[in-house]
């Protein structure tokens, strides 16, 4: 199965399936002397980890990372960095019944269609299960961006369904108020009828999708390459892999659209030296390439396609059936879709970072 690496200079290879021993990514072409513990990815896992709250899926997953090459005395070598995750609450029995039926809108048919083989159990490589390894590599490469040039990355979500938050421009918020509640919608209000409105959506066995907003503030201009590696191309191949995400905007995105051009333009000014716009219509992005703006934009993430309603489908032999999935899945992935928005993120900006 090709398709598991991403990245030229901050290169990463994730591994394992939903319900195997373990999980893990290996990370090739991270500078040596970044200093590196256990720690500083265990935050970001945790954000991401499953069972944090009622809106997320039961399975408990502790997500406790283990650096297993590449780093000595607490710092990197400049070889390949491998971390490793075990999967520890692993229920084959919660998916007896999707080996021989498919779950509609989920990767069984196809990844059948594809190999001629499937791991029914979880999904396999197909389930968000996998990750875990982004974040953890996405967690080494914040710190790289943070420490080299300062730069920082936040998500949040701003949209569940048809219930959505107020714009926020970069700075307006801060990581204390995207984790004061358990759907990371900054806006105390919007947030308790976003968790209202899944609550009332799980109850029926359904679930909802939404929107993450992104930012990364700090960015310097002349990260991206014309033509084929754009910032925003290498965004969108990133983020679009993530799973159940359907769509990536940056800046203005399809808003844009309803604007002239004498509008949507970002008009220059000189600010304490540096050259400003005063809007941020592109969302930090210029030919491609940053303009030394926030890079800002959303991600859209279609309802968890597994869930307990019944539904029609058919059996791997073709028979026509009905489909009632058990299992422990989330009725919503935007929470825990936050910290891997970020981290994808933060890989496209590394790579790029060390390319420039």
């Amino acid at each position: 199965m090709p398709g598991n690496t991403f990245g030229r200079m901050f290169r990463i290879t994730s591994w394992g399936e939903s319900h195997g021993e373990n999980i893990g990514v290996v990370i090739d072409g991270c500078p040596a002397g970044l200093e590196l513990t256990g720690k500083d990815i265990q935050v970001e896992l945790d954000r991401r980890r499953p069972g944090q709250s009622d809106i997320s899926t039961s399975r408990k997953e502790n997500d406790r990372v283990k650096i297993v090459s590449g780093v000595y005395e607490e710092k990197t070598l400049g070889t390949p960095v491998t971390l490793i995750m075990e999967n520890k609450n692993a229920n084959p029995d919660d998916y007896r019944e999707m080996k021989e039926k498919f779950r509609p809108s989920h990767a069984d048919f196809t990844y059948r269609e594809k190999y001629g083989h499937r791991t029914w159990i979880g999904g396999g490589r197909a389930s968000a299960r996998e990750t875990a390894a982004r974040v953890a590599a996405g967690a080494v490469a914040r710190k790289f961006l943070r420490e080299k040039f300062n730069v920082e990355i936040y998500g949040w979500v701003k949209k569940v369904q048809k219930i959505e938050a107020p714009d926020f421009a970069p700075g307006e918020i801060s990581r204390e108020q995207i984790e004061a509640n358990s759907i990371r919608c900054p806006d105390s209000k919007t947030a308790g009828q976003m968790i209202e409105a899944i609550e009332e959506a799980e109850q029926k066995g359904d679930s909802l999708g939404g929107i993450v907003g992104f930012a990364a503030t700090g960015c310097p201009a002349g990260w991206g390459e014309p033509v084929f590696d754009k910032l925003e191309a290498l965004l969108g191949h990133q983020l679009l892999s993530i799973p159940a995400a359907k769509g990536v905007e940056l800046g203005s995105g399809f808003a844009g659209t309803n604007l002239t051009g004498s509008e949507h333009n970002d008009e220059f000014i000189e600010k304490d030296g540096e050259i400003k716009t005063i809007t941020n219509n592109s969302g930090g992005v210029q030919g491609g390439i940053s303009n030394g703006m926030p890079v800002v934009g959303r991600v859209a993430f279609k309802p968890t396609p597994t869930i307990s309603k019944e539904q029609k489908t058919v059996t791997t032999s073709g028979d026509e059936t009905t489909l009632s999935a058990s299992g422990r899945h989330d009725p919503c992935v935007l929470p825990r879709a936050v910290p891997i928005v970020e981290a994808g993120v933060a890989l496209v900006l590394a790579d790029l970072a060390l390319q420039s």
